[in-house]
């Protein structure tokens, strides 16, 4: 449904997947273990429960720490921005697919699978169509090519598409629309039955928001959907959005997703998050793991549903705080992409145990924060959580020949492949619950794997 932040943007055995998990949280809490992610990346957990772990991503962050956590983690991506019209189409006939073939090439090389999103939607259109005068006639011409142009270049590379995203107001009344208003209430069928003829082997589905509970919108989405199974009209399934708030799960979810079940589709959480009033407190994100737990149990409950994508998995790429003033943290991950009670409770609906970081403890996260063709930034955060520090020492060593070339916040050398970095005179107490961050510009070539870091 909505913009990800930044455009407001043979797989290993387990073993290997832990040793992946470890070395992209980048961190070592004192002496002990760096083990903040789940014992499996939620992908495998969900693999083994035929299930979808899926993440919207912004083409542009598939590197660096964002790009191993979203191949690591998830085994479906929906772009977030880069297949809607106004994205692919911004000139008439004029196409940019640089994001959208990114994306699809990055699952492909990770073996993942692509939720395409989104074709007809209300917002996030060209100008040059929106502000054509068009009749019926132009415009049905008009959405059959983009639907048989887009659906078409990526033809048996991607899962599902949303065909129609957000057609209902909040009464189940159907939303006026340049779509609605010009082609009729039919123009659903129309577009399904166009992106059939266009790739007859990806599934086809009507995404919405507010339809998570059985309610008056997901009532008329559940209308809808039954009519056009009699009609015989392409129709796969059902997009529940799932843009929630921290304690209000519907408390008839459940029940809502087995009732399109038994229409004889699939259903999917297409675009889970779950945002609190800010600041986040540990009751808050204690309730928001329960929130999430909830969202994914009540998928894994029924056969048809055919698993969650989160709406960005990482704070720092969330559309929230733009949209909903004073509101955030509404994603499994933190700015810092470090694991937040959610993503474990995540982990454990899906059957999976989790072993938290220990407490009375500091740590010390790398993260790469931007990255270009030779060169990137990238940053270091020691937080302490029962424990506290008077100074502190940052220790590394690079896997790959990188090199720092300029650093702030901390005093870095560099010999050879190990880098030591400690605090600069104002930042080198780190009472407890508080933390200091410290950054660099570096260069490399080939790779840019992240090392582990220790603190001394």
């Amino acid at each position: 449904m909505r913009a990800l932040r930044s455009l407001r943007s043979l797989r290993p055995g387990l073993l290997a997947s832990l040793l992946a998990g470890v070395v992209a949280a980048g961190s070592l809490l004192l002496a002990a273990p760096a083990s903040h992610a789940a014992d499996a990346p939620l992908r495998d957990l969900a693999d083994a429960k035929g299930k979808v772990m899926g993440t919207a991503v912004t083409g542009s962050k598939l590197t660096g720490t964002y790009g191993e956590i979203a191949g690591r983690e998830f085994n479906w991506l929906t772009p977030g921005n880069a297949m809607k019209w106004g994205s692919v189409e911004p000139s008439r006939g004029s196409y940019n697919w640089a994001e959208a073939d990114q994306i699809v090439d990055f699952a492909e090389a990770h073996g993942q699978r692509v939720r395409g999103h989104t074709l007809l939607w209300h917002q996030q259109n060209p100008g040059w169509l929106t502000n054509g005068s068009w009749t019926r006639d132009q415009l049905s011409a008009i959405v059959q090519d983009h639907i048989a142009t887009e659906v078409g270049r990526y033809k048996g590379r991607l899962a599902a598409w949303d065909v129609v995203n957000e057609p209902f107001n909040e009464d189940g009344t159907y939303r006026r629309t340049l779509f609605h208003d010009t082609l009729g209430q039919d123009y659903i069928a129309q577009a399904l039955t166009w992106a059939r003829a266009a790739d007859p082997s990806a599934k086809l589905y009507i995404n919405d928001y507010n339809v998570e509970g059985v309610n008056a919108k997901s009532t008329a989405l559940y209308n809808l959907v039954k009519s056009l199974k009699e009609r015989g009209v392409p129709i796969d399934g059902v997009g529940l959005q799932a843009h929630l708030i921290v304690g209000q799960v519907p408390s008839t979810m459940r029940q809502n997703i087995q009732r399109f079940a038994d229409l004889g589709v699939d259903v999917a959480i297409t675009e889970l998050d779950i945002r609190m009033q800010l600041p986040a407190t540990q009751a808050k994100l204690t309730q928001q793991a329960a929130d999430y737990k909830a969202v994914m149990n009540a998928c894994v409950a029924v056969a048809r549903c055919t698993g969650v994508t989160v709406w960005g998995f990482t704070d720092s790429d969330s559309w929230i705080p733009d949209t909903f003033p004073g509101q955030g943290a509404a994603t499994p991950y933190d700015e810092n992409y470090q694991p937040k009670p959610a993503y474990h409770a995540l982990a454990e609906a899906l059957g999976g145990t989790t072993t938290p970081p220990p407490t009375g403890a500091c740590s010390a996260t790398y993260s790469v924060t931007s990255q270009w063709s030779t060169g990137y930034t990238g940053q270091v955060r020691i937080a302490c959580s029962g424990a506290s520090l008077s100074s502190w020492k940052a220790d590394w060593t690079f896997g790959a020949g990188q090199r720092i070339t300029q650093a702030w916040n901390a005093s870095c050398t560099q010999s050879g492949a190990a880098v030591s970095c400690v605090n600069a005179p104002y930042n080198g107490s780190v009472p407890d619950g508080s933390s200091v961050t410290f950054g660099f510009n570096g260069s490399w070539a080939g790779s840019n794997p992240v090392p582990v870091v220790t603190l001394g």
